[in-house]
């Protein structure tokens, strides 16, 4: 009854799958209202049918059916709320994202499919499904009563509003964070450590006039800024603004809706949200996830306090102030001095060998002989940017159509200001045996080109970048069969995982030999200047992970058992553990996106690294290429049709351990 669902969304391989640059707000409504008729058509069909009829084919897989239409959609067309030029449109992809997100949490309180789930569950059918098959079920059930269904009605129906207000409170953080603008002035003399294609793009404070620019907080003009700038002074100024993005609209949506999630944990039995939401992770509780934070900062403050002891060393001697003190707005520029005045390493001079063309070859070499797949580029992606490219994926063996990725790698006003990864269509097994090609998207912001200069990668954007496309990867070589399971719809702290493992390549010599290009005479970076690299990768990394592991016990305090009365009080209590002062006058969380989505999760990306960091042991300890294959087979492939525990032990072949990530921050 479903199998011609997603006819609309069918694609060519060697031409765009969609036609973005040609999207319009009616477009957009149109498609939206027509798959919630569409859906809403699906479920009734299943709920009329009788208990004594339902089979996995006309109950179960209708409703995966159902949500590979709402992901499609929402790729198709709700995506551009975060990469539209047009404002408009963008206004209209999030009012319509907001509409079709609501209709999903609407679907999540449907009793009459919640029963007819449980119905099939008790058949003899379900009894001699398949172990991918029987999982699907259990979860869709799990979904269903974690959302309250086994509550009585009036509870229930409590439940379902507060869900309701807490997607619209998360459309509208995001929202206000795209979408906020500040700005610090600074002048010629303040750009003095900043590199000329850096200066190049930025704006002119007053039109034309000379002598004076405005550093955004946009990522590729805030963090070099923060890394080069001399003045203090200045680096104070833009700490504080970023520190304050967002505060003003985001800290009362922030305390209503961690308000709402303990209600809502309350509702369903939980003590508090964390407990709710970590019980579906590999963590499975608070406790474990706290304690592995804990056990980890006692691991890392020593080389924290001995990074701020080198880093303020380093002040008081450029200052010649013996008193000088660290402040938390110095400590990435010290790095940086300290990398370049002890290492011989100079970022910028480094990025000279990264330019970004050169930079995805070689990333697109590496990932194809690792994985064993061809990337193409097609030459007109009708594309929502005349930025954006567009590549399909291809087997190597058999020649199949795997997928399509779009890269949107550079900043523009209203887009979505970090770096991540979308899935715009799953890859998954349709109902008449055929497999549906992934369709993804990496969004970042790197620095543009110049007249003067192509765009260049700072070394740690090339590891964003080679970090963001192993979620390309995981979305786009996914054997799942079922949507639900599809590429990253892991547990949520085990989904950088398999990314995180993927950075180490941009530390390999023999790999950087293959691709760096100097911009001026395009010869590869030299081997010394990598060893230099090595040698200096660890300063300041005891400063990084402690403020990590403050955001991550941040995230926890907020979802807790105890709330707390205001968001500020437990962000000041915790700051102890990055070792700097509390920075007065700031609310940093108002534009901590990741309080929405990441919530009573965020700890996740440590967690993640330390498998990530353990599962790279199995290159350097074995063949790469046949490492790699194993990689796409066990890691890659099954998405969440296994757990994730099962896929690490299978890889390694023992139990994951803590040591290679200790080792590769400098403690082991």
């Amino acid at each position: 009854m479903t199998s011609n669902s997603s006819d609309i969304f069918r694609e060519q391989v060697n031409s765009p799958p969609r036609n973005y640059a040609n999207t319009s707000g009616d477009d957009i409504r149109v498609a939206v209202d027509d798959t919630m008729e569409r859906v809403d058509h699906i479920y009734q069909l299943i709920a009329a049918i009788p208990s004594s009829d339902r089979t996995f084919e006309n109950t179960i897989r209708p409703l995966d059916e159902a949500t590979n239409l709402l992901i499609e959609t929402d790729g198709a067309f709700c995506f551009l709320a975060y990469v539209a030029d047009d404002k408009s449109l963008r206004e209209v992809a999030e009012e319509s994202d907001k509409k079709l997100a609501s209709f999903r949490t609407e679907l999540g309180f449907r009793e009459d499919i919640f029963l007819a789930v449980v119905e099939y569950m008790k058949t003899t059918e379900y009894q001699s499904l398949g172990v991918t098959e029987q999982r699907l079920c259990e979860f869709i059930e799990r979904d269903f009563r974690r959302n309250g269904l086994a509550l009585g009605k009036n509870k229930l129906t409590e439940v379902q509003n507060l869900r309701q207000k807490l997607v619209e409170l998360g459309i509208s953080f995001r929202k206000n964070i795209d979408e906020f603008q500040d700005y610090i002035v600074v002048s010629e003399d303040d750009l003095a450590g900043l590199p000329p294609h850096y200066v190049a793009n930025l704006t002119k404070a007053h039109g034309q006039d000379e002598g004076e620019y405005r550093v955004s907080l946009d990522y590729p003009e805030m963090f070099p800024f923060m890394e080069a700038s001399p003045s203090e002074e200045k680096r104070r100024e833009l700490f504080l603004k970023n520190h304050n993005k967002a505060a003003s609209d985001n800290l009362p949506i922030l305390s209503e809706a961690i308000n709402i999630r303990s209600q809502i944990a309350k509702l369903l039995g939980y003590e508090s949200w964390a407990e709710y939401s970590i019980e579906l992770k590999m963590a499975k509780t608070p406790s474990a996830a706290k304690t592995f934070l804990v056990e980890l900062e006692q691991q890392i403050q020593e080389k924290s306090q001995q990074d701020i002891d080198q880093l303020t060393a380093a002040k008081r001697l450029a200052t010649r102030n013996p008193d000088a003190n660290l402040e938390i707005w110095d400590w990435r520029y010290y790095q940086q001095q300290v990398k370049a005045n002890e290492y011989a390493v100079d970022q910028f001079e480094v990025a000279n060998y990264f330019p970004v063309q050169a930079t995805l070859d070689g990333m697109f070499e590496v990932y194809q002989q690792l994985t064993g797949v061809i990337f193409t580029e097609i030459a007109e992606p009708n594309a929502w940017h005349p930025d954006v490219r567009l590549y399909s994926v291809t087997d190597t063996e058999t020649g199949e159509h795997i997928a399509h990725f779009y890269m949107d790698l550079h900043p523009r006003q209203g887009k979505y200001g970090h770096a991540a990864a979308f899935t715009l269509k799953p890859s998954r097994h349709r109902p008449d045996g055929s497999r549906q090609p992934a369709i993804s998207a990496i969004v970042a912001n790197f620095t543009k080109p110049t007249t003067e200069s192509p765009s260049l990668l700072r070394h740690s954007e090339v590891e964003t970048l080679f970090h963001e496309f192993g979620h390309i990867l995981h979305q786009t070589l996914t054997q799942a069969p079922f949507s639900r399971f599809s590429g990253t719809a892991v547990e949520r702290d085990f989904v950088e995982a398999p990314s995180q493992m993927l950075e180490h390549w941009t530390w390999d010599e023999s790999i950087l030999k293959q691709f760096t290009s100097h911009k001026d005479n395009g010869s590869p970076i030299p081997s010394d200047l990598i060893e230099k690299m090595k040698q200096a990768k660890n300063v300041g990394s005891g400063i990084h992970y402690l403020r990590q592991i403050y955001f991550a016990r941040l995230d926890l305090a907020y979802h807790d058992a105890i709330l707390p009365t205001d968001t500020d009080a437990p962000a000041k209590e915790l700051h102890p553990i990055t070792g700097f002062t509390f920075p007065e006058g700031t609310h940093f969380q108002g534009g901590f996106g990741h309080l929405f989505g990441y919530d009573a999760g965020y700890y996740g990306y440590l967690w993640s690294q330390v498998f990530g960091d353990d599962m790279f042991t199995r290159f350097t300890d074995g063949d790469a290429l046949a490492v790699g294959r194993e990689y796409r087979t066990n890691i890659l492939e099954p998405g969440g049709s296994v757990d994730a525990q099962v896929q690490l032990e299978r890889f390694l072949g023992r139990e994951p351990d803590k040591s290679a990530f200790l080792s590769g921050i400098g403690l082991q």
